[in-house]
């Protein structure tokens, strides 16, 4: 939906921009299928400006705005499928995939998460117990379970198949609690369980990483409770500084931004004396960044407190970085693991199908099972259903291993994205009663890119 105040010629050059767009994209398909049936390579760049022009033409009908997001995704996935090389390449011995480019932008977007998160966020857990934790077991217990089970029904090659448990492993994310606003389900449940199974990720993922397929991985629980706590709860915990600071009386907030020099000056000491990139090669360490970003993080914490009391619109606007997040690490994965995700493509997408169906079905019926009304259920379907493949994505990028472990986060976090719209929508249209399903008083301030996620 366009601001109120935006000027009426804007909006007229904006609405002519996106015709463009849909015009260009449609004709950008015709011509790769033409070109594609002479059997020249140039298809290719045809298809890539097809999708890539799809998402912003597709805002032109109304009914189909929400899903411009949506469809950025998957015109990422086609790119990179197509045309790996767009997003393969290195600039001064950095690539687009190195380990600090991903794990900065996953950082990136927990920081984002965090900004939509307060600690009032974990008060629901005394208020509603019941739901809490009837969606927190299911989602922990269920989505592993049914991750390893598909990997194994399916051959997967032992790397791809880690992946598939790692994601099925991991907490929801904010792209759930956006999808319950929408389906005018329980947002306060959805908000709390994101939150609370955020909090518990460094403990339960590992466990059953370490339980399935631990000897494929070859990473230790501590080892990847340490990465999970440094790559989502200390980002995560330095964005909700800011709701600290609001509110913290003048002799806390001394004590913070002393306590944020500090680390501050203890990651520039690391950095300065090489200790991040101890390789005789010069290349970085991905465990060694993330102890530096964790020092670092209650400095970025402050310093993003500070830029909102100058400029509110920088909090407002802090999702859209999320998006980019999102979409980077998805194009970039599809395109690092383009020839192992063709091997196993269909297999893959069939695999994620399974499981997101599975989450949303047994999430909403297990937890009418136990007694929960039909809007918590569905909320708890939701959450249940859609995991957080950034963080998915960043621990198989600590790993070394984007192109195998991390390949099924570049399906699934797609794929989660478009059932969930789509069921979304559907739920709100028909839900039956301003009883069952109440209209919502307000929306989440990030969309649904801000997690998947």
């Amino acid at each position: 939906m366009l601001p109120l105040d935006t000027k009426p010629g804007r909006v007229s050059r904006m609405h002519a921009f996106r015709k463009t767009s849909l015009v260009f994209a449609a004709a950008m398909v015709a011509v790769a299928v033409a070109v594609a049936w002479q059997g020249h390579p140039a298809w290719r760049w045809a298809a890539v400006a097809a999708a890539l022009s799809l998402p912003t033409g597709v805002a032109v009908a109304p009914a189909l705005a929400g899903f411009q997001y949506t469809l950025w995704i998957v015109g990422v996935v086609v790119a990179g499928l197509v045309k790996p090389e767009l997003f393969l390449w290195s600039v001064g011995g950095v690539s687009t995939r190195s380990p600090l480019v991903v794990i900065t932008i996953v950082q990136l977007v927990m920081f984002g998460m965090g900004t939509k998160m307060s600690l009032r966020d974990f008060a629901g857990v005394a208020k509603m117990p019941q739901p809490v934790l009837v969606g927190v077991a299911l989602q922990f217990t269920v989505m592993p379970l049914v991750g390893f089970s598909l990997a194994k029904l399916c051959g997967f090659p032992p790397e791809i198949g880690a992946g598939v448990v790692l994601i099925g492993s991991c907490s929801s994310g904010l792209a759930s609690n956006v999808m319950c606003y929408l389906a005018g389900a329980n947002l306060p449940l959805s908000i709390t369980l994101t939150a609370v199974a955020t909090l518990l990720a460094p403990l339960v993922t590992p466990f059953w990483m370490t339980t399935l397929v631990g000897e494929t991985v070859q990473r230790s629980f501590s080892a990847m409770a340490g990465d999970i706590i440094k790559m989502t709860i200390v980002p995560i915990g330095a964005a909700m500084l800011h709701d600290y600071l609001k509110t913290a009386p003048a002799q806390q907030r001394r004590v913070v931004g002393g306590v944020a020099l500090a680390c501050a000056a203890a990651a520039v000491a690391i950095v300065a004396s090489g200790g991040w990139s101890p390789g005789d090669d010069g290349s970085l360490n991905p465990q060694a960044m993330l102890l530096v970003y964790s020092l670092a993080a209650p400095a970025v914490g402050l310093v993003y407190h500070l830029l909102v009391a100058r400029w509110p619109a920088v909090d407002r606007h802090m999702h859209y970085a999320s998006m980019f997040g999102i979409i980077y690490f998805t194009a970039v994965t599809t395109a690092a693991g383009r020839d192992n995700l063709l091997a196993a493509g269909l297999l893959l997408c069939l695999a994620a199908a399974v499981h997101n169906m599975v989450g949303y079905a047994a999430g909403y019926w297990l937890s009418r099972a136990a007694g929960l009304d039909r809007q918590s259920a569905l909320t708890v379907g939701f959450e249940v259903g859609m995991q957080n493949g950034g963080m998915a994505a960043g621990m198989a990028s600590a790993m070394n291993k984007l192109g195998t472990v991390g390949l099924a986060a570049a399906v699934f976090s797609p794929w989660m994205n478009v059932t969930g719209s789509l069921w979304a929508n559907y739920l709100r249209r028909r839900r039956p009663s301003a009883e069952t399903f109440p209209e919502p008083t307000a929306a989440p301030t990030a969309p649904a890119a801000a997690v998947n996620e």
